[in-house]
């Protein structure tokens, strides 16, 4: 056997590894960690959503590798009591499946929501988009505005800014690269250095000792998830100067929070600099991090219901003004 087959052979061998190694991983967290609520399909994708509550719409949307969990964990009951609330799997996260070919990008994922609006008939709900799910929202009240009744974003990316040092190592442009990845070094290293990564998404505030397991953090360690997540964080960098292009242009109540030591985007850059550029925002700022649905879900859902409260009023104003 000559050296360089050796050296084929034994690469063979360690990629064969760490495939099994992520396939079991990934199985025995799905085992442990089920779907908990139920499947829609729309155009380019079938979506897993938890529905709860009775009243005016609410729907959320979560933010990079998360999943409806991060609502679950507290925000969801809290909101039931006086909404029906909506949380949702976006379109490859989760349990949500994205269509084979389908785009990753914000105007896609907003049509994907769009859609789900309407098979649910929630007529036009407040959406709520934590991080990532906010620039979702956004481009969603864009395309749709007749589908949405006002905005509550939380922590969310408005700017074209750099990526945070924390997911750079999610820029993979290259699809087929993206999915090697996925299925051969992502999970150990989510394993080696998920509580690294989540200590800084997390900051300044600490995670609760059960994200793990109530928020869904273990999901994260499966294929699917990488793939989503890396195919996110690439799509959004393009599509956020469009996105903003049309600030001046949103004519519905949009309410942002942040907290002021957020660690992952500035208040100030993202918060106040929205605010600048869209007619009627209004920002708050609370103390703690970036995770707020998490590590403050009383504040994150009195913020939620001050902004259903404005979209309703903003919904009978339009109603009855006349034409």
């Amino acid at each position: 056997m000559t050296a360089f087959l050796a050296v084929v052979l034994l690469a063979v061998a360690i990629v064969a590894g760490l495939f099994i190694f992520t396939l079991r991983t990934a199985r025995r967290v799905e085992k442990e960690f089920p779907p908990i609520g139920q499947f829609v399909d729309v155009p380019g994708a079938r979506l897993h959503v938890v529905v709860k509550g009775q009243g005016a719409a609410v729907l959320l949307v979560h933010g990079l590798g998360g999943q409806l969990r991060h609502f679950t964990y507290g925000i969801v009951d809290l909101l039931a009591a006086k909404y029906r609330v909506v949380a949702v799997d976006r379109p490859g996260s989760g349990y949500s499946e994205r269509a084979s070919g389908a785009a990753a990008n914000l105007s896609a994922q907003a049509d994907a929501l769009a859609a789900l609006i309407d098979v649910l008939e929630l007529k036009r709900p407040v959406v709520v988009g934590h991080s990532l799910g906010g620039a979702v929202a956004l481009a969603l009240a864009q395309r749709h505005p007749e589908r949405v009744a006002g905005l509550a974003l939380i922590s969310p990316p408005t700017q074209l800014v750099d990526v945070p040092p924390v997911f750079k190592f999610l820029v993979i442009p290259n699809a087929w690269l993206r999915t090697l990845m996925a299925w051969t070094l992502a999970v150990p290293f989510g394993i080696i250095k998920g509580e690294q990564v989540v200590r800084e998404v997390f900051g300044p505030e600490e995670a609760p000792q059960d994200y793990a397991t109530r928020g869904g953090g273990l999901l994260s360690l499966r294929p699917s998830h990488f793939v989503a997540t890396s195919a996110d964080i690439v799509a959004a960098s393009g599509d956020m100067p469009q996105l903003m292009q049309h600030y001046g242009s949103m004519r519905l109540p949009v309410s942002v929070l942040f907290g002021r030591n957020d660690a992952i985007l500035d208040p100030n850059v993202h918060g106040a600099g929205l605010v600048a550029k869209l007619p009627g925002a209004k920002l708050t700022l609370t103390d703690g991090g970036h995770m707020l649905p998490i590590t403050s879900p009383e504040r994150t859902a009195e913020f939620i219901s001050e902004a259903v409260a404005r979209g309703l009023e903003e919904t009978k104003a339009n109603t009855v003004r006349p034409h």
